[in-house]
């Protein structure tokens, strides 16, 4: 509701149908519910074959097709999810499902920087065609939608009280000005937060899922894992320093995207709650920094 409006409802009222449709012409079976987002509904379920797969429906069959054509360009690597099946029109989506499969935000432990690097390095690395670049937006289209929305949440949140305007409309422009390098421009994953890796296991490693796919600065990929469980400003600038180095680019550079979306790390800390957190204290003081 809150994300597609009223609408939403009259989607999910056909939902049952929809999946059944979806299931039989791929051949699939449904054997659970998955973790849902903001965007989607998840299932987990077999595939004919036995190789089990996630399906996921979404009222705005564009997200869907896009996400489709931004794994696909990944296909090479082993960092997402292979696509099986998508329907555009429909906007479902049928997935490899990765093994053991928890988010890094589920486990909760922050792993190894050079880890993340590595697996942000192996995205921004695949060649693209002239093509494949015009069909990805530009990271400032990103940055003002994020933006645009985390603020009618502070607005309409218990935030209104705990982070300042200002904050929200500097962060902005600071990550607009940010935004607008496209010297070092590289295909983004978009949204890699801690709840869009999985654990792949040994085989697999980290696995990037849910792409909002861009086109622009290298790191932009790494803010929230700059920042994610950190109790200080000096943790926030030791991350930098190492995630910088392994995606190459200047670590000062990566500080001040984290000081851009300080205010929307707040924001999502005050309405949830937790403003009597250090993670909240930290992100004020990075508002600030």
């Amino acid at each position: 509701m809150r994300r597609f409006g009223a609408g939403a409802l009259h989607w999910l009222d056909g939902l049952p149908r929809l999946v059944t449709e979806l299931m039989d012409e791929w051949g699939c079976t449904v054997e659970g519910r998955g973790p849902h987002g903001q965007t989607s509904v998840v299932f987990r379920c077999r595939r004919a074959d036995g190789t089990p797969a996630i399906l996921k429906i979404s009222p705005d069959p564009a997200l869907i097709g896009a996400e489709g054509r931004v794994l696909a360009l990944w296909a090479s690597t082993d960092r997402v999810p292979k696509v099986y099946a998508v329907d555009t029109e429909r906007g479902g989506i049928l997935l490899e499902a990765i093994e053991p499969g928890f988010t890094i935000a589920e486990l909760g432990t922050v792993p190894p920087m050079e880890q993340i690097s590595s697996l942000i390095t192996e995205l921004h690395s695949i060649p693209l065609s002239d093509a494949q670049r015009q069909e990805l937006h530009p990271l400032i289209s990103r940055v003002n939608f994020l933006f645009d929305l985390w603020e009618r949440a502070r607005v309409e949140g218990p935030a209104a009280d705990l982070v300042p305007a200002p904050f929200m409309h500097h962060g902005h422009a600071l990550a607009r000005t940010l935004a607008w390098e496209e010297e070092n421009a590289v295909p983004l994953h978009g949204e890699l937060h801690p709840g869009n890796i999985l654990d792949g296991g040994v085989r697999r490693g980290l696995v990037a899922i849910d792409p909002r796919g861009c086109l622009g600065d290298p790191a932009y990929d790494a803010i929230d894992w700059a920042v994610w469980q950190t109790e200080s400003l000096a943790e926030i600038e030791e991350r930098c320093m190492v995630l910088a180095a392994g995606i190459g680019v200047p670590h000062q550079r990566l500080f001040r995207w984290c000081v851009a979306f300080a205010p929307i790390f707040a924001t999502a800390l005050a309405n949830r709650g937790r403003a009597d957190t250090v993670a909240f204290k930290v992100a004020m003081e990075l508002c600030a920094a």
